[in-house]
């Protein structure tokens, strides 16, 4: 199957559940708003679900796809059934072990997670609770990892990547049903999550079975296997979750001002649906491909492979970062001002989600180019860049959030490491001659920023007639939001298309099994 095609697959399912993340976002800021208790609730699930993030999206997949698909490739099924059991009671055993760990030591964690609580002993409380309740979800998803990166080397990418949705229909349904406001429905929230967990496993495991995988749990051993995915999987954790860590040293340090830590999420959220649309699924797709034809000695067929994905990447994620800069009050507006979320909010919103759109690109690259290093099994070299760009995230993070800038200072220094990771990984990979540019790619980007200024320049005139057209859309913001980002997209395509940034029959040739 084509890179993209395969790339398209992962990218829908997750676009149906990075909208139903959306939705759910739309929810929480009409239901709570941004301040303390969202604050709370916030810290409490970015904890676990940093760990999701590091794990399902890339760093766990990083290590397990390349060992566990060595052995499919080298036809030796029954060795990569027997691996993938043994790696599955090795997590299972130390996940819980961490789990249990970190929820007695979670009071003391809280003075890293959420320093501006700290003074206030009643938002303390509620943020321990909170957290403690929410981490066995940590524990499911290290599991659901595992099952995935099994399932996307038998090329089952579909059912892995359905899996977050189930993440999302929990909470939508709580938001909607709970009868409870405040603390209450923060703590209905949290126990959903856990909940959600549970149900993404079986899902997995179920599908694992249903495609003939028989795995079962055996007493934990580290077998010679075990031990090489944990010398790479320790580093390429750090490695591919380096834009998960910077947003939780933000985030922390966002509780000192309450309110900001609220605002930062929403905009996060913002960022992430193309991020994980594109970003993720493409890196998803590429470190198997890039992993077999490196294995096979194909090393052109790989530089092609990491080109296309490059070419594909920024086609669809810089018209969206355009978008996210040239209109940011306009879009937080329509996606969450109502109820509990202020005008003001927005505006606070729109500050972040410059910086964090001047990023987008950086955020998306890394997942493209962290393959081309995992599947040479090198975790070392992306895990060194990104220590180097938490470095930098965290010092000029403080510097600029207690300096003049506030919290879109932090913002900033998000999108700035991004940049310097993003830099960093490219230049290696050229100098070590695993990554050559060729024509194609060299003349594609140029076209692709030129139907993004035309796009751009829509974009700001159709913002400031929207409320011309607003009253026949039922006076809805969010309606009026819907037709302006969907003209807007059609402006860009077709502008592509004049430019030469998008040629149809590359795409149908793209689309077709090879």
């Amino acid at each position: 199957m084509r890179l993209l095609r395969s790339t398209a697959v992962v990218g829908v399912l997750t676009m149906a559940s990075r909208v139903l993340g959306l939705l759910r976002e739309m929810l929480l800021a009409a239901a709570l708003g941004a301040g303390a208790v969202t604050d709370i609730f916030l810290t409490a699930f970015q904890f676990p679900n940093l760990f999701r993030r590091i794990f399902a999206e890339g760093a766990f997949n990083s290590a397990f796809v390349p060992l566990y698909a060595g052995k499919l490739e080298t036809g030796e099924p029954d060795e990569a059934a027997l691996f993938a059991r043994q790696v599955m009671s090795v997590l299972l055993t130390s996940m819980l072990v961490l789990v249990v760990i970190a929820q007695l030591l979670m009071p003391w964690l809280m003075y890293l997670l959420g320093p501006g609580f700290v003074g206030q002993p009643d938002q303390f409380r509620l943020a321990v609770l909170l957290t403690q309740i929410t981490m066995p979800y940590l524990l499911m998803m290290s599991l659901s990892a595992m099952l995935s990166g099994v399932l996307n080397s038998h090329g089952r990418f579909a059912v892995a990547a359905a899996a977050p949705v189930l993440l999302n229909l929990t909470l939508i349904g709580v938001l909607l049903f709970s009868p409870a406001n405040g603390e209450g429905l923060a703590l209905h929230l949290s126990i959903g999550i856990s909940v959600s967990g549970v149900a993404q496993l079986i899902w997995l495991f179920a599908a694992c079975r249903a495609t003939g995988l028989r795995l079962s749990l055996r007493l934990p051993r580290l077998s010679p296997g075990v031990r090489r995915l944990l010398v790479l999987g320790v580093p390429g954790a750090m490695a591919a979750g380096v834009t998960q860590i910077n947003i939780l040293v933000t985030s922390s340090i966002a509780t000192i001002d309450e309110g900001a830590r609220s605002w930062l999420y929403y905009a996060d959220r913002l960022y992430q649906l193309p991020l994980g649309v594109v970003g993720i699924a493409m890196g998803v797709v590429l470190l198997p491909a890039l992993s077999g034809r490196v294995r096979a000695g194909a090393i052109e067929a790989a530089s092609n492979a990491m080109n296309r994905a490059l070419e594909i990447s920024m086609a669809l994620t810089l018209p969206a970062a355009t978008a996210l800069a040239v209109i940011p009050v306009f879009i937080a507006t329509g996606l969450y001002q109502r109820n509990e979320f202020t005008p003001q909010d927005a505006v606070m919103v729109s500050q972040a989600l410059v910086p964090f759109a001047i990023g987008l690109p950086a955020f998306v690259l890394i997942k493209v180019l962290s393959p081309g290093f995992f599947a040479r099994e090198d975790t070392m070299t992306p895990m060194k860049f990104a220590t180097v760009g938490v470095a930098i995230n965290l010092a000029l993070g403080l510097a600029l959030f207690f300096g003049p800038l506030g919290f879109p200072g932090l913002a900033i220094a998000t999108a700035t490491a991004g940049w310097t990771n993003t830099v960093l990984l490219a230049v290696t990979l050229r100098k070590r001659g695993l990554l050559e540019p060729d024509k194609r790619l060299l003349g594609k980007l140029p076209r692709i920023l030129a139907a993004c200024a035309i796009m751009a320049a829509f974009l700001l005139v159709a913002q400031h007639y929207a409320d011309l057209i607003r009253p026949y859309l039922f006076d809805s913001m969010l309606g009026t939001l819907i037709v302006v980002c969907a003209a807007g997209l059609g402006v860009y395509g077709l502008a592509a298309l004049v430019t030469g940034a998008l040629r149809p029959s590359e795409v149908r040739t793209a689309l077709k099994r090879s």
